[in-house]
C-alpha cells in the first residue's frame, strides 16, 4: 500500500561539482539535469510549425489509474536493513513534487504523482520489504529536510557529487545525459562541439547545459571554427515552437524529460548523449543521511531489482532505457 503525505566506481572531481549544479544559484538547480520542459504537444495539439505535436501521446500512459509496477520482497536483502527503518517496517520516500516529467509529475488526474523516480523508489521498498510512504518536498528545501528526519530517501533526481558526499550517503541508479531535441529528419547529428558549429541552439539560461555549450563554442572559437548561436526562450512552449519551426536546429536539455516530449510527438527526435557531467561523468541516485546505514540495503535491492528484470520495466515504461545502470553500489565519502 502507498501513503502519500504531501555502473562504474567514479570519483567527482571539482569540474564536475560545477557540473551538476552546487555552484549555480540555488534557486537554478535541478539535481544533474536543469530546467526542463515539461510533456507538451499532445495529440492532436499543433502543426508542423507549432510546439504541439503528433498522434503518440499513447505512448505514455500519464493516467493516474495507471498499473503499478512492483516487485517481490527479499528476506536476504531486507536483512541488510538498519535495525530502526526495518522495525518501522515502512520506507519514506521525498520526492520533488515540482519535477518535470517523467521523473515525478501530477497525472492526468492532478492529483496523483507518478513517475520513474516514484516507481524505481516503490520497488526497492518492495523488495526490502518496506511499506512505501511518499512525501512531497521542492528542490531547494530537500537538503534540509532529510537531514531533519523527515525522509530515509529522497528520490529527486539527484547527482553525486564532491560537495553532497560530505554531507549525504548515495545507492546510484540512473545514468544521466543530455540530449539534443530537432526535427525528425533533420540532415545533421548534434552531439558534441565541432558538430555545432554555426548552428542555432536553443538551451535554458544560466544553465548546466548553457555551461557545457559555452565551453564548446570556447573550443571551437580556439580551433578558428564558428561557434553556435545560443538562445534562450521564456517558456518551454517557446522553446519547442523554435525547434518545430526551424528557427534553432536544436534544444539542448536533460535526456529524461526530452525523451519524454519526443515519445509523445511525431514530429520530432533526439541526437546525442552526453553525461551531465562532462567532462567527467555523474551518476543519479537515492540519497541518504550520511551514515544511516541505508546505502548498502538499498544497492543490494536494485540490483535484486536488475537481477530479476523488474528495474528495466520501470525503465522502459518511462522511455528511459538508455540511462540504466548494469549494477548499484553505494556511494559515501569514503568511497566515492
Amino acid at each position: 500500500m502507498t501513503r502519500t503525505l504531501s555502473p562504474t566506481r567514479f570519483r567527482p572531481t571539482r569540474r564536475a561539482v560545477a557540473a551538476t549544479g552546487l555552484m549555480l544559484p540555488v534557486g537554478l538547480l535541478a539535481a544533474c539535469s536543469d530546467p526542463a520542459p515539461a510533456a507538451t504537444g499532445g495529440a492532436g495539439s499543433g502543426s508542423s510549425a507549432s510546439d504541439g505535436g503528433g498522434d503518440n501521446a499513447a505512448a505514455i500512459d500519464t493516467s493516474g489509474t495507471q498499473e503499478l509496477i512492483r516487485a517481490e520482497a527479499d528476506e536476504s536483502v531486507a536483512a541488510l536493513l538498519p535495525a530502526e527503518i526495518a522495525g518501522a517496517g515502512v520506507l519514506r520516500v521525498g520526492i520533488n513534487g515540482t519535477s518535470s516529467a517523467p521523473l515525478s509529475f501530477l497525472a492526468d488526474d492532478n492529483q496523483t504523482y507518478i513517475g520513474s523516480e516514484i516507481d524505481i523508489a516503490r520497488i526497492v521498498a518492495d523488495k526490502l520489504g518496506l511499506e512505501f510512504e511518499l512525501k512531497l518536498t521542492t528542490w531547494e528545501n530537500w537538503p534540509l529536510k532529510l537531514e531533519a528526519g523527515e525522509f530515509d530517501v529522497v528520490h529527486a533526481n539527484i547527482g553525486i557529487n564532491a560537495e553532497r558526499l560530505e554531507k549525504f550517503d548515495f545507492a546510484s541508479y540512473r545514468a544521466a545525459y543530455m540530449s539534443f531535441l530537432v526535427k525528425k529528419g533533420a540532415d545533421f547529428w548534434l552531439e558534441d562541439a565541432d558538430s555545432l558549429s554555426g548552428r542555432i541552439i536553443a538551451v535554458g539560461a544560466a544553465t548546466n547545459q548553457e555551461r557545457i555549450l559555452t565551453d564548446w563554442n570556447a573550443e571551437l572559437e580556439k580551433a578558428g571554427k564558428e561557434p553556435a548561436e545560443l538562445k534562450n526562450y521564456s517558456t518551454d512552449a517557446d522553446t519547442l515552437l523554435a525547434v518545430g519551426s526551424g528557427r534553432v536546429d536544436g534544444y539542448l536539455s536533460p535526456y529524461a524529460s526530452l525523451s519524454f516530449v519526443a515519445a509523445r510527438r511525431d514530429d520530432m527526435e533526439l541526437q546525442g548523449r552526453i553525461n551531465a557531467g562532462w567532462p567527467d561523468e555523474t551518476l543519479v541516485a537515492g540519497t541518504f543521511p550520511a551514515g544511516s546505514g541505508l546505502a548498502e540495503p538499498y544497492a543490494a535491492a536494485l540490483n535484486a531489482l536488475i537481477a530479476d528484470g523488474t528495474y528495466a520495466r520501470v525503465l522502459e515504461r518511462w522511455h528511459l532505457t538508455e540511462e540504466a545502470l548494469p549494477s548499484s553500489r553505494a556511494h559515501t565519502k569514503e568511497h566515492p
